[in-house]
């Protein structure tokens, strides 16, 4: 339940709910009664929309493993669970097909995510990950695959406080089966599976508002081939600009010697202590953050062939990593533009420096080497580079010409009462200079 194709929000929704994270202000007697039409999470242990928050912590913490089912919930007739084997290339298939088909759309139906094998071996599989939580519903008659969710094991420091947890991500359903209700369903039954491993609290992701956000980020999109992104109809053409303006805004000079860093080059299994010790020290700043030990690090910068690019910066003079960033792929399908079958799109991941000591460095830092991952991302033919108003991103996203989108990223945590949490923009959906609080990437 995360990452998008552009699409259009309810952007006086998001305003609402970013007044109400950031100033405190009580709901109108309006939006309580939008509160009451939220059947299903009424049920569930999330923050309400008016509730205030005095201490963070479990919201229901009553439950052990022996209360809850050895057994799967019902489902309506017809319909059957199945636990799916990703090892298996044919189940692999089936997953992908269905997402393809019917997984996030933006509102034109003029993209769709493009997923692969070597993706889900990456997003579905880390370290830790368990089989029980890739939840499959087929029909029984012809045993097609028509809903799915998954969750993976997630360590999150919130604060001071380590949560075990899992993301929760990936859910789908197919299209004409949406009037079903076969979502709720799926989440009580992937909370069933989670809570048989002694694990009560889940992070997830949305597009659209539902009770209640601890966070909201912007996505931000970063043009690198403006022209095919015009073409298929990603980005328009301002009043006041012509195309050549717009190509001429978006370029990106890779044999420009002023912006090169000395020193990078693509990071190795033998780069994973250092980097996970930046890791660790440049996240210290962040109020929601994952934490990683050496296998998640090593899994989730190295282990994506041809999805995730993990680069780092050594100083010659004393071997030490100075900075890492990558960055993952993710393309999507154009659906009804003919000349071009595919939009290729990277989204920024996690990054680190030790070039920190004030802000106006940091600053520096960050526009320096994400204009070498703009380089490294044009090398590659990659057509848009996506960037969320999380980390410190808000540092650069303005000044390297990364544009405001139309998605937005709620934040949301399960079983867990927490404190709003700034995510780089305010109520007027507007970068802020205090930047994030958000310093855990989904995907």
């Amino acid at each position: 339940m995360s990452d998008q194709p552009p699409n259009k929000p309810n952007l006086n929704s998001i305003k609402k709910l970013l007044e109400m994270l950031s100033m405190g202000k009580e709901l109108t007697e309006a939006q309580h009664k939008e509160m009451k039409d939220y059947k299903f999470w009424k049920t569930q242990p999330v923050i309400s929309f008016d509730e205030k928050i005095s201490q963070e912590g479990p919201i229901d913490s009553r439950k052990t493993v022996a209360d809850i089912s050895e057994k799967p919930l019902p489902l309506l007739e017809g319909f059957e669970w199945d636990t799916l084997d990703l090892t298996s290339t044919k189940e692999l298939d089936e997953v992908y097909n269905l997402l393809h088909e019917n997984y996030v759309e933006d509102s034109g139906e003029s993209f769709r995510f493009k997923y692969s094998a070597e993706f889900f071996d990456w997003a579905l599989k880390p370290p830790g990950w368990k089989k029980d939580w890739h939840v499959g519903v087929r029909v029984k008659s012809s045993k097609r695959l028509v809903a799915f969710i998954s969750a993976i094991p997630l360590r999150l420091k919130l604060h001071d406080k380590i949560i075990e947890s899992v993301e929760i991500n990936f859910l789908c359903v197919h299209k004409k089966l949406r009037s079903k209700r076969l979502t709720p369903v799926l989440i009580k039954e992937i909370t069933r599976r989670v809570n048989r491993y002694d694990i009560w609290q889940a992070l997830y992701t949305a597009g659209i508002v539902l009770p209640s956000p601890i966070s909201t980020c912007r996505y931000t999109h970063r043009p690198i081939n403006w022209e095919k992104l015009h073409e298929v109809g990603f980005s328009s053409l301002p009043e006041d600009s012509t195309k050549e303006d717009m190509v001429k805004k978006y370029y990106i000079d890779e044999n420009n010697e002023a912006i090169k860093l000395e020193g990078l080059r693509k990071m190795t299994e033998d780069d994973v202590d250092e980097v996970l010790e930046l890791y660790n020290k440049f996240q210290a700043k962040y109020e929601l953050i994952q934490v990683f030990d050496k296998e998640d690090l090593k899994h989730w910068l190295l282990k994506g062939k041809e999805v995730i690019y993990t680069y780092v910066v050594e100083d010659k003079s004393n071997k030490k990593i100075t900075d890492f960033f990558s960055f993952y792929l993710l393309p999507f399908k154009i659906l009804n533009v003919p000349k071009h079958e595919q939009l290729n799109i990277s989204y920024l991941f996690y990054y680190g420096t030790d070039h920190d000591s004030s802000k106006k460095e940091l600053e520096t830092r960050l526009k320096l080497l994400m204009k070498n991952a703009l380089v490294i991302n044009k090398g590659l033919k990659i057509d848009v580079f996506n960037a969320l108003t999380s980390q410190d991103n808000t540092l650069f996203l303005e000044d390297l010409n990364f544009g405001l989108g139309d998605g937005y990223l709620n934040y949301y945590l399960f079983n867990y009462k927490a404190f709003p949490i700034l995510g780089g923009i305010n109520k007027h959906t507007k970068l802020i200079e205090e930047g994030s609080g958000i310093g855990v990437v989904m995907l």
